[in-house]
């Protein structure tokens, strides 16, 4: 049985959390910071084009949810172009040495699903920059394997649209990309709620990215600490093996031999 304690590595960092959680939608850095620290989390994701960076006239991001506490993890949130979100993250590398990335090209506003073809023109331009790339695609086991020959450091499909909350819509491609990888893969989008993050993690992820989940919770604290209990939880059960699924009742007691 492989060790419930072994850490997650990714391009050779090491974490022994594996939830990754947004830095959006909070009421304010300060909830977010709390509710990264009750997650347990170590990496943080950070959308580049809507952060503050320099103003230090306006509540800044690194000044609640500190680079030295949390790895942070540039994403290209809100470019729909292979070329918007390549020089996005030329751009990061540039203003703070950023090399572990996430990448996300988009197809459009309604679904925000991930435009595979651009995705993939992307990939093999920045890791041939020298980039260690995380990647957000569909749940496409044929795409992922590409993604992953392409250099990929981790293959993050989709769970369902994101910020939906519908969780898993298609646990068969996940398991697929899971069998298949060689790398990391992580779900990333479309966890509502505990059990999703646990079903993620049954089904062979190393780990789960969320965001909305936690920062439009009732309490974002409060479910941020479930999520963390989730991932564990469902992870173990993946090690632990679940039983095999039958027809009939299969009773705990013997039947034979009943005074």
């Amino acid at each position: 049985m492989s060790d419930p304690q072994a850490p997650l590595i990714i391009a050779g960092r090491s974490f022994q959390s594996r939830l990754i959680i947004g830095t959006g939608k909070y009421a304010s850095y300060a909830q977010n910071a709390a509710a990264a620290r009750a997650a347990g989390a170590e990496m943080v994701t950070v959308a580049l084009r809507r952060v503050n960076w320099s103003d230090p006239n306006q509540d800044r991001l690194q000044d609640h949810v500190s680079p030295d506490e949390f790895t942070y993890l540039p994403n290209t949130a809100g470019c729909f172009t292979a070329e918007e979100a390549i020089r996005t993250l030329r751009l990061a590398r540039e203003a703070g040495g950023w090399g572990l990335v996430k990448l996300e090209v988009l197809s459009d506003q309604k679904t925000l699903y991930p435009d595979m073809e651009e995705t993939l023109v992307a990939a093999k331009a920045l890791v041939s920059d020298g980039f260690d790339v995380m990647v957000y695609c569909s749940d496409d086991p044929v795409y992922a394997r590409k993604l992953e020959e392409a250099g990929c450091c981790a293959i993050m499909p989709l769970g369902s649209l994101i910020g939906s909350g519908l969780g898993i819509q298609n646990p068969l491609n996940i398991r697929l990309i899971v069998e298949q990888a060689r790398v990391p893969v992580i779900v990333d989008a479309g966890v509502g709620t505990a059990s999703d993050a646990a079903q993620a993690m049954e089904l062979g992820c190393d780990g789960v990215l969320m965001n909305t989940a936690i920062a439009e919770a009732r309490d974002p604290i409060g479910m941020a600490r479930a999520m963390k209990h989730a991932v564990m939880a469902g992870r173990d059960a993946y090690l632990a093996g679940r039983m095999g699924r039958k027809r009939y009742a299969d009773p705990s007691s013997p039947l034979a031999g009943l005074i």
